[in-house]
This record gives structure tokens, C-alpha cells and sequence, in this order.
């Protein structure tokens, strides 16, 4: 046998027998990973949570939207370098855990707001604002961003929210306190509000 084929037989063994690499550890190590996303278990069934280096971009309730859709929309408007890197989403896994478990009512986290751009990003940034256990009207949503004619735009733009639970859309309902409409469905409208009044 030659030593080039015994050095190559000697570096294949090697290699069968070393750690497997961990390919997104090493991409972020790299700065390679622009998105990173994880698939996080919830009473409201799986969610889809996204982060990039600036903080939260995207949660999609994967029993009504597709996971393949969300990452779509990712690559397409934020970065095609997205990857599933559980581990770089420890913190948000662990908030969104503790607010499931009633033992948080103030979510932590940076927010990218890449998905989200001018009357939109008005809408949720007031959202973002309503108080855990208290609600708004669509209404009084559109009159305090200066647009008090606005109140079915803003819902529209409530529907659209890429962030559900940490921008809390879901504590906004019609005038009277009906419910209204809610991207997640309104059965986790309503689990959402009657985990926060627990």
C-alpha cells in the first residue's frame, strides 16, 4: 500500500470518528447566520420564532401558517442566510416560557422591525405600549397615532403583526370589548387575554 493511500485511509478514520460539527454554531461564529429561528412548543400550539443580530423579527403560529411561507418572507425581505439555531434563541424561548407559565408580564427582548414599516410599524409600536392584562379598541389605537378614522387600517395592520405575543395585538378588540380578528385565530385571542386576567 502507498503512504498517500495509507495517510488518506488514516485521515478517513479520523474523521468517522470525530465530533459531529455543529454547522450552525459555526456559522454564527462566522458571521454567516443573518437569521436565525427555532421551533418553540406552546399551549398555543408550535410557534415559529426568528431572530437576527438586532433582536425578535418573526413568530408565526406554525397550526396556521406554514413554517416554509415564514421563512420565505424572511429570506426574501430580511436575509436568504437564515438557519435553525435553537441555541441562539435560548433568551426569547426561555421569556416566552415564562410568560406561557404566568410568571412573566413584560417581555426583555430587542425587536427587529424589518417586517414592519410605516403605518404598520406606527400601529404596533403603540401596541407595544398596552399594558399585560389591560385591552385597547381599535379605535383608540388609531386616534393615538394621530389617525382617529383609521380604526379598520389599524386592525389590518394588527393582522399583519410579525411579532404576535411580544408586541401583544392580541390586546386590542372591537369597541364594546368584542374580540375582533387575530392572525393566531380567535380561540388564542382568547387564551392569550384569559392567561393575562389569570
Amino acid at each position: 500500500m502507498s503512504d498517500a493511500l495509507e495517510t488518506w485511509l488514516a485521515a478517513a478514520a479520523k474523521a468517522l470518528h470525530a465530533p459531529p460539527v455543529d454547522l450552525a454554531e459555526h456559522a454564527r461564529a462566522a458571521g454567516l447566520e443573518d437569521v436565525a429561528y427555532a421551533i418553540e412548543p406552546s399551549p398555543l400550539g408550535d410557534l415559529l420564532v426568528a431572530v437576527t443580530p438586532r433582536g425578535i423579527v418573526k413568530i408565526s403560529y406554525l397550526a396556521i401558517y406554514d413554517a416554509d411561507d415564514a421563512l420565505t418572507q424572511i429570506a426574501a425581505r430580511v436575509s436568504p442566510r437564515v438557519l435553525e439555531d435553537p441555541a441562539a434563541l435560548d433568551e426569547p424561548r426561555r421569556q416566552l416560557d415564562e410568560y406561557f407559565a404566568g410568571r412573566r408580564r413584560e417581555f426583555e427582548l430587542p425587536l427587529d422591525w424589518s417586517l414592519a414599516r410605516g403605518f404598520g410599524r406606527e400601529v404596533l409600536d403603540r401596541t407595544a405600549r398596552i399594558p399585560y392584562g389591560e385591552v385597547a379598541t381599535y379605535g383608540e389605537v388609531a386616534r393615538d397615532i394621530g389617525r382617529p378614522r383609521a380604526s379598520r387600517a389599524t386592525g389590518n395592520a394588527l393582522g399583519a403583526n410579525p411579532i404576535p405575543i411580544v408586541v401583544p395585538c392580541h390586546r386590542v378588540v372591537r369597541s364594546g370589548g368584542v374580540l375582533g380578528n387575530y392572525g393566531g385565530g380567535p380561540e388564542r385571542k382568547a387564551q392569550l387575554l384569559e392567561l393575562e386576567q389569570g
